[in-house]
């Protein structure tokens, strides 16, 4: 059973334990002689690594991603926890407890699944209503769905995560959308629950959270309009404009070209849809970010991407 996870990690601790191997690059001492970098994880964090010996071992046998069994000690470098690796090799499967090492959702994955159904059931347009009939009642699609992460690291890094975030941005849309006149309700709702939905195959989360060879090569968003073209096809003499309008809402929901959107959004419901996602995937974040902070500061540490400490109280 493994016991030494990394947010237990001590300066000074000999460790012999199962890890994952996140990432591995190789480096060269002023020598030229070879070592490696390399990140370990687990479900609780991730520490940086330094493997001094059996590097070419390591480099031929030991893939990223791999489950490994490591040994060595923890020091400090540079503020910093690292890993000083004496031994490393693949586990074999019958080690390894899956749930060690991918954090996962605190919540009913089926009770939010269930909610999620019920909000897009009370979508009133015709064609739309049946196209989530599509989406849901697709059991392979479905089982993912509730599994995948929203994120590698930002916000709803976790199993579930992808869920959970969906789940709150269709809540969200469902009580603004009574809040502005003239808004199409099923219309904002059926984009919030639809916008992150390539994620599924974005990421692969088999050992680790991190991006697919399909993630990497065309993105989520454009995952998510080939899987709706996909049910589209099943739906008969769909309304063009109608499927259009819904295929904007996904392109768009990152608000500009240089955040990863081939259009910035040039719809009401679109526009609101891209802020519901900055406000969830924010608020997630920097929450996130406090939970994994000292608890007995006041401020949290620097956060590098936002620019900013934040105020816990």
């Amino acid at each position: 059973m493994k016991q030494a996870f990394v947010d237990n990690l001590k300066a000074g601790a000999s460790v012999d334990d199962i890890f994952v191997l996140a990432e591995k690059n190789m480096a060269q001492k002023r020598d030229g002689a070879n070592y490696l970098n390399i990140t370990l994880a687990d479900k609780t964090g991730q520490v940086k690594g330094v493997v001094w010996d059996n590097v070419d071992y390591i480099v031929h046998n030991v893939g990223s991603g791999d489950f490994v069994r490591v040994k060595g000690s923890i020091s400090e470098y540079r503020g910093a926890l690292q890993f000083v690796v004496k031994d490393m090799m693949v586990c074999s499967p019958d080690e390894v407890v899956p749930a060690d090492f991918l954090p996962a959702t605190k919540r009913d994955v089926e009770k939010m699944f269930a909610r999620l159904t019920e909000v897009t059931a009370s979508i009133e347009d015709p064609f739309l209503k049946r196209l989530f009939e599509l989406f849901w009642q697709d059991d392979t699609l479905a089982a993912r769905f509730k599994k995948a992460p929203a994120a590698k690291k930002m916000h709803h890094a976790y199993l579930g995560g992808l869920l959970e975030h969906t789940l709150s941005m269709v809540l969200l849309a469902d009580r603004i959308a009574g809040h502005y006149s003239g808004l199409d309700r099923d219309l904002l709702i059926a984009g919030a629950a639809l916008h992150d939905i390539g994620k599924v195959d974005e990421f692969d989360y088999s050992s680790r959270i991190e991006y697919s060879d399909e993630g990497r090569l065309i993105s989520h968003i454009v995952i998510a309009i080939q899987m709706l073209e996909e049910k589209l096809r099943e739906i008969d003499a769909y309304p063009r404009e109608r499927a259009n309008l819904l295929k904007h809402m996904i392109v768009s929901h990152h608000g500009a070209r240089e955040f990863g959107s081939p259009e910035p959004p040039k719809t009401i419901e679109a526009v609101l849809l891209h802020f519901l996602d900055e406000i969830d995937s924010k608020i997630n974040g920097i929450r996130e970010f406090m939970a994994s902070d000292d608890p007995d500061e006041k401020w949290t540490a620097y956060h590098r991407l936002l620019e900013r400490h934040f105020y816990k109280g």
